[in-house]
């Protein structure tokens, strides 16, 4: 069974975390399939990057997301449009609307730090 995770990186006391796909068997740190994306929770506000169109293929293979990144996923709307994609809406759609909305947020977030 595959499993969307986080894998720690970075210096003692200085975590950062990689999103990826990895065999549920595998160690925390140790062997996954595929990078796709990252979490950095010492920024304000913590920062996350996920490329959107492989966490929908890998989510319509079976891959179950953790509790964390599942939550990340819920507050980015990803579940939502994983959901629209299985009713049959056409990715490219979804993923344009996707981008809209990150760019979207992205400018409220630097317009709300000046």
């Amino acid at each position: 069974m595959l499993k969307i995770r986080l894998s720690r990186v970075g210096a003692k006391k200085q975590p950062s975390y990689r999103i990826v796909v990895a065999d549920a068997r595998a160690p925390r740190d140790g062997r996954f399939v595929e990078r796709i994306g990252f979490y950095n929770p010492r920024t304000e506000p913590p920062t996350v990057e996920i490329n959107e169109e492989r966490v929908l293929y890998w989510l319509s293979k079976g891959a179950q997301p953790t509790d964390a990144v599942a939550a990340m996923l819920q507050k980015r709307g990803t579940l939502e449009r994983l959901e629209r994609l299985k009713r049959g809406e056409d990715l490219q759609t979804i993923l344009r609307e996707a981008g809209v909305a990150s760019a979207a947020s992205a400018v409220e977030a630097t317009g709300a730090a000046a």
